[in-house]
C-alpha cells in the first residue's frame, strides 16, 4: 500500500480490537504513527495537547472510534468533538467502528456530520484499503 498518513487515533475499549486494528494498520503500513486510547474522555485530552501542537501528541488525520465504550461513549465524544475549532478538525476524516450495527445508531450517527462512515469492527483489509483510496 503506497498510501499513508502521519498519524490515527483508534478509540476503543475492547483491547482485542485495539490489538488486531493495530496490527492490521501497522502491517499495511498505512500511518507513521498510531495512537490508542481507551475512551472519549482519553480522545478529548487527546486532541486537546495535539490540537495545541504538542509535539509529543501527533494530529490524527484519521479518527476510528467505537460506538460502545465505558466512561465516555462514541455518541458523547462525538457530541463533544462537534464543539471544537473546525479550523482542526478540516484535516481529519472521522469513522465509526462498531460491533452492533443497530437501527437506531446508524439513525444517530446522521446527527454528527464528523463521520463519513461507518465500519463492522474489527478492520479487514480491505475495509483499510477503501479507506485509504476514498478519503487520502
Amino acid at each position: 500500500m503506497t498510501k499513508s498518513v502521519k498519524s490515527i487515533l483508534l478509540i476503543d475499549d475492547d483491547e482485542t480490537t485495539n490489538y488486531l486494528n493495530h496490527r492490521l494498520l501497522t502491517r499495511m503500513q498505512v500511518a507513521e504513527d498510531i495512537r490508542v486510547v481507551t475512551n472519549g474522555e482519553e480522545a478529548l485530552q487527546y486532541l486537546e495537547k495535539a490540537f495545541a501542537d504538542d509535539p509529543e501528541y501527533p494530529r490524527p488525520q484519521l479518527i476510528l472510534v467505537d460506538i460502545k465504550m465505558s466512561v465516555m461513549d462514541g455518541f458523547e465524544f462525538l457530541e463533544e468533538y462537534q464543539k471544537l475549532d473546525n479550523s482542526h478538525k478540516d484535516q481529519i476524516v472521522m469513522l465509526m467502528l462498531t460491533s452492533s450495527a443497530s437501527f437506531y445508531d446508524l439513525e444517530k450517527l446522521k446527527q454528527f456530520p464528523d463521520v463519513r462512515r461507518h465500519y463492522s469492527k474489527p478492520l479487514t483489509e480491505g475495509d483499510v484499503r477503501d479507506i485509504m483510496n476514498e478519503y487520502f
